[in-house]
C-alpha cells in the first residue's frame, strides 16, 4: 500500500515561487498517475494538475495553467509541484493523491491521498 507525505508548503509573497513535495513510500510511484489538488477554506477539492505514469505528460488546469508544473524524481520516489507566480486566491492546503491509471479530472478515481500541506500568500 502507497503512503503519502506532503511538505513544503509556507508563506510566500504575491508573485512569488514555492515547491511542494509529495513523497511516496510503500511502492514506486512510478507506476501511478500522481495528481495534486488544493482545498481552500469552505470550498471543495479541486484538481490542479496531473503527470502521468506512461511518458509524464502533465495535465495541468486552466487555473494554473503556465504557472505550476509538476515532475517526477524515481531516485527519491517523489513528485514536486513547483508554483509560480502565485496570487491572492492559491491559498489552500495542497494534497498529492495516486491513480493506478490514466490521469482523471474525477477526484474519486483517486486514493492514498496525503495528510495535506499548507500554503498561505500574503503580503
Amino acid at each position: 500500500q502507497v503512503q503519502l507525505v506532503e511538505s513544503g508548503g509556507g508563506s510566500v509573497q504575491p508573485g512569488g515561487s514555492l515547491r511542494l513535495s509529495c513523497v511516496g513510500t510503500g511502492r514506486s510511484l512510478r507506476v501511478y498517475a500522481v495528481g495534486w489538488f488544493r482545498q481552500a477554506a469552505g470550498k471543495e477539492r479541486e484538481i490542479l494538475t496531473c503527470i502521468s505514469s506512461s511518458d509524464d505528460s502533465e495535465f495541468p488546469s486552466d487555473s494554473v495553467k503556465g504557472r505550476f508544473t509538476v515532475a517526477r524524481d524515481d531516485a527519491t520516489n517523489a513528485v514536486y509541484l513547483d508554483m509560480s507566480r502565485l496570487k491572492p486566491e492559491d491559498p489552500a492546503k495542497y494534497y498529492c493523491a495516486i491513480e493506478f491509471g490514466p490521469c482523471s479530472d474525477d477526484l474519486s478515481d483517486y486514493e492514498s491521498w496525503g495528510p495535506g500541506t499548507q500554503v498561505t500568500v500574503s503580503s
